[in-house]
């Protein structure tokens, strides 16, 4: 089954190679969206794949690369709409 879930992570993520981190662990669990960074320090992942698949790049993104603290994932669902066909960085 498809889903489609907006992560927002919060704490010490930008600067840190997070983006870069995302993205490779989007390759690992074959899911597509986009990763970027907003203004207010967060930064922002939209994910869509297999539920197994999603979830797994979910606690990656809890996890995060070796210099950034992971305060809160927070998590929306979505409905998949099949818009992206890779995963991406955005600025």
């Amino acid at each position: 089954m498809q889903v489609a879930r907006k992560f927002f992570i919060k704490g010490e993520v930008q600067g840190v190679g997070y983006r870069f981190f995302a993205q490779r662990a989007a390759a690992r669990h074959q899911v597509v969206g986009y990763v970027r960074n907003c203004p207010d320090g967060t930064v922002e992942a939209l994910a869509e794949g297999p539920a197994n698949s999603v979830e797994a790049f979910k606690q990656d993104l809890a996890t995060g690369p070796q210099w950034a603290v992971v305060n809160q994932v927070e998590e929306i669902n979505l409905d998949p709409t099949g818009t992206y066909s890779a995963f991406r960085i955005e600025r």
